[in-house]
């Protein structure tokens, strides 16, 4: 098939432990909808048996596929590389860890429907539910980064971009991600400010969220975070994203 309804992509950094959890749920799920889908996961140079175990998981899977990078080059680099390759009419990011169950598309499709172009899952709606809750430090590392987010880049009325899921349409893959430059932790901000200022219309929806201990975004990322939205806020002057 050329073209699939669904692309669902994985990026992933030494996650050979758990990763293949994340893919049976994940697998188990679609092969009971009705629509064509495809799964993309692209290994970010890891240096563990992540390439190998979804490997062997793919090989019993045609629907599944890996891109195996030799080189690491950040989550934002092979998110966009997943979502370049990707087939589907609708492209869904998630994250290795499950911490957002792929189910939630369903909530996704409804707003495509509707006219969004984007659209982000978000932890701060009131009806999401944090079924395992951040630690305080996280919490408040995270509000204080949100602030950033809304002041540098101008992304007044997001409060949650760093959730890791989030679903674009082909369209939108195609004109907006192209234009992207952050490799790392702050391209979810990217990928807003250039679908906002195209005029793509972004749309949030509630997510059931189970934090991750063994998360890798620590405080030091936090800070890199932060020198990439000045980055962006740079491209924005510079008229970067304006569309063309």
């Amino acid at each position: 098939m050329n073209n699939i309804y669904l692309s669902i992509i994985i990026p992933a950094y030494n996650e050979g432990k758990r990763i293949i959890e994340t893919l049976k749920k994940t697998t188990a799920y679609l092969k009971g909808q009705s629509y064509s889908w495809e799964i993309i996961v692209v290994s970010d140079g890891s240096k563990d048996n992540t390439a190998q175990v979804v490997q062997e998981f793919a090989s019993q899977n045609e629907n599944i596929k890996l891109i195996d990078n030799k080189e690491n080059h950040g989550k934002g680099y092979v998110v966009r590389q997943g979502l370049l390759e990707a087939r589907g009419d609708y492209r869904v990011f998630m994250d290795a860890d499950n911490s957002t169950s792929v189910d939630h598309v369903e909530k996704m499709f409804p707003e495509f429907k509707n006219g969004y172009d984007v659209v982000i899952g978000s932890r701060d709606m009131k009806d999401s539910k944090l079924a395992i809750p951040q630690s305080w430090f996280r919490q408040k590392v995270g509000d204080i980064f949100n602030l950033l987010v809304q002041f540098i880049c101008g992304l007044w009325g997001i409060w949650d971009t760093q959730c890791g899921f989030k679903g674009l349409t082909r369209k939108c893959v195609e004109e907006i991600i192209p234009q992207c430059r952050v490799d790392r932790f702050a391209f979810d901000p990217e990928i807003l400010v250039i679908a906002k200022r195209m005029g793509y219309k972004i749309k949030e929806v509630p997510v059931i969220w189970f934090n991750d201990a063994e998360s890798k975004v620590k405080f030091s990322s936090t800070i890199k975070m932060a020198i990439d939205l000045l980055k962006i806020r740079l491209n924005i002057i510079k008229g970067s994203y304006e569309k063309k």
